[in-house]
């Protein structure tokens, strides 16, 4: 309701808060304490309904208020209407839930600020007497067992053993240079020596030589994750239950309109909108305890691993280097710390998981176990995987659309990660059945539609939904109005931004766009440019070798080596060369042949009687032809 266009802002704002408080009053002497959220909130919801009558445009006179009062007032007393119970849960999860980080983010901001009368006594400390500064000593001690959590500041062991921790990195005899420090430096060097301590008495206990006060965390945390994590699941196993069994009433319902007028005062749709409030709640809840799981798993190990390096650090060595062993004394400090939130955090969402137990009443009221029966038969009940099975090959055609865009898992990398519009219920049953919850089926095809996503449970409602989406968006709208339960349980805050839960503030702006995958093809030329081959291109390397040795002509170069009087005394030289090879040949064969051997003789060399000599040769060789 727009009071700012009728009325100043500080004015408007003391109007409701006077209706809020006169609503609270109300309800309060009927014995009935509600909190201003809840009353907010429901001013809200009644003044959106238009069954009420009321005119968004025009300031509210005092009759519409006397009203507005009344309405309210008669829809907090209703102690059987389970959507008011929804709305109180709704509420209640709002206030004490936050997520992980901003949980021990605010975790922390507490402890330290508990902490901020104690540091400051040390702080501004100015300390010059013996006995002020074995005060002020004291004062330290108590300052690293609070900030640490490990044991009371009052028990008398437990300051002994952190004394002798902190003597063993920061005797008494230091405080006079502590005292000159700055503020900063000093809240630095506590934080610091406080982690030592803590570390040291860690390594103590894991020794059995200490550890007084401390308590087992990581047993702790290994026996009450798989409690915390058991209680949710039977928690969650019984809302499913009952979730599915009102589903398949309202279905039957549907199909009979004379079982609708006689289950009318029932409100079966309102109960089925608190039990699938209360089962996202526990997914939610349940989720943040497995992360807590894994978170302990990692840190159980990190711990050993830690105590394990100190040990070997140490072993039985009386001195050990600071720099070797505070650095590991730090990072246990830093680990214990880690499990004391996750304990918190178990504890947290524990206490939250049995407080939402109480905004189920409703159901035993108005559907005992013999009407449950009486309902069901006949009636075949049917789970949200069996629904999503049953439809899994019910797929859309791409080519009955031509304008709308529809994403499958094949062609989506990030499918699972979109964020589906009414949590994933399917919007065409929703609103042509007037509010009936079917979980939809993204196997189907997600319907992308002025970039937000829709599901469907069957084809059948994704191509009527398709043909004109905004009228059934704006069915679902209207039916938010009369039960403002659905604005947080389909997430329809965009609609109502003035009803936009905390736990969803954060995620209003949040848009994760499909990454969608393609199949596609190109084609080019198979030569653009003209060819250029380079006939001396060789790729082979000894090839490339051979040419180089070509090249370079070694056969023909002498290789010298130089000594100087500053280098021959530093390295051996030596040099390569190629080595005098034996090398033959053959270019022919030898061969013979049988031709006559030459015969001549000479006559009358011997001489005769007379003096004169006279030779006579004579031929005897024989014709080449007669051999």
């Amino acid at each position: 309701m727009d009071y700012r266009a009728r009325m100043p802002p500080t004015q408007a704002e003391s109007v409701i808060k006077n209706i809020i408080r006169e609503i609270g009053q109300e309800c309060a002497a009927h014995g009935e304490i509600v909190s201003e959220t809840l009353v907010a909130f429901m001013v809200k919801a009644v003044v959106l309904d238009p069954s009420n009558g009321f005119n968004m445009d025009r300031t509210l006179i005092k009759s519409d208020v006397q009203k507005l009062v009344k309405l309210c007032v008669s829809r907090l007393l209703d102690r059987k209407n389970p959507s008011l119970d929804t709305i109180k849960m709704q509420v209640y999860f709002d206030m004490n839930y936050t997520s992980r980080e901003e949980f021990l983010e605010e975790h922390h901001r507490v402890l330290e600020s508990r902490l901020g009368s104690v540091l400051r006594e040390i702080t501004d400390n100015r300390a010059c007497a013996r006995e002020e500064l074995e005060s002020l000593y004291r004062k330290v001690v108590s300052y690293m067992l609070l900030r640490s959590g490990l044991g009371s500041p009052t028990d008398i062991k437990i300051v002994r053993e952190a004394t002798a921790a902190l003597q063993s990195v920061f005797p008494q005899a230091e405080l006079g240079t502590f005292l000159t420090l700055s503020k900063k430096d000093k809240e630095r060097q506590l934080k610091d020596l406080s982690m030592l301590v803590t570390g040291i008495r860690l390594f103590n206990r894991d020794c059995g030589k200490g550890g007084e006060g401390i308590d087992d965390l990581p047993a702790i945390l290994h026996e009450a994750i798989p409690a915390t994590t058991q209680h949710i699941d039977s928690q969650l196993q019984i809302a499913q239950d009952l979730a599915y069994s009102y589903t398949a009433i309202l279905e039957k319902v549907t199909k009979n309109p004379l079982m609708s007028k006689e289950l009318q005062p029932f409100m079966l749709k309102e109960t089925l909108y608190n039990v699938r409030q209360y089962e996202i709640f526990l997914q939610i809840i349940l989720s943040d305890i497995i992360t807590c799981a894994q978170e302990v798993e990692m840190m159980i190990k990190q711990l050993g691993a830690q105590l394990e390096q100190l040990k070997m650090t140490v072993k039985s060595k009386t001195a050990v280097p600071t720099s070797q062993v505070f650095p590991i004394f730090i990072a246990l400090s830093s680990l214990w710390t880690s499990f004391q939130d996750e304990t918190v955090l178990v504890s947290v969402l524990s206490n939250l998981t049995a407080h939402l137990e109480q905004f189920l009443g409703a159901h035993e009221l108005l559907f005992p176990e013999k009407v449950m029966q009486d309902l069901l038969n006949e009636v075949t009940v049917k789970t949200d995987m069996y629904r999503m099975k049953e439809h899994m090959e019910d797929r859309v055609y791409l080519v009955d659309f031509r304008k709308q865009e529809w994403l499958f898992p094949e062609t989506t990398a990030n499918f699972d990660k979109l964020l589906i519009q009414y949590r994933g219920f399917c919007a065409y049953t929703f609103a042509t059945t007037d509010g009936l919850l079917l979980p939809g089926n993204p196997a189907i095809g997600i319907l992308k539609h002025k970039e937000k996503y829709y599901t469907f449970s069957t084809r059948s409602a994704a191509y009527s939904f398709a043909e004109n989406p905004e009228i059934y968006i704006d069915l679902i709208r209207e039916k938010a109005k009369k039960n403002a339960e659905l604005i947080q349980l389909l997430e329809l805050h965009q609609h109502f931004e003035t009803l936009i839960p905390y736990s969803q503030m954060r995620d209003v702006d949040k848009h994760i766009k499909p990454i969608t995958k393609n199949e596609t093809s190109t084609q080019t030329d198979t030569h653009i440019l003209p060819p250029t081959i380079v006939t001396s291109y060789e790729w082979n390397e000894w090839e490339l070798r051979r040419k180089a040795i070509k090249l370079a002509n070694l056969r023909q170069k002498i290789t010298h080596s130089v000594q100087t009087d500053l280098s021959h005394m530093r390295r051996e030289n030596c040099s390569q060369v190629y080595p005098p090879k034996d090398a033959s040949t053959q270019s022919m064969r030898e061969g013979s042949t049988g031709v006559p051997r030459p015969q001549i003789y000479i006559a009358g060399l011997r001489g005769g009687q007379a003096k004169t000599t006279y030779g006579i040769r004579v031929n005897l060789t024989r014709a080449v032809d007669e051999t």
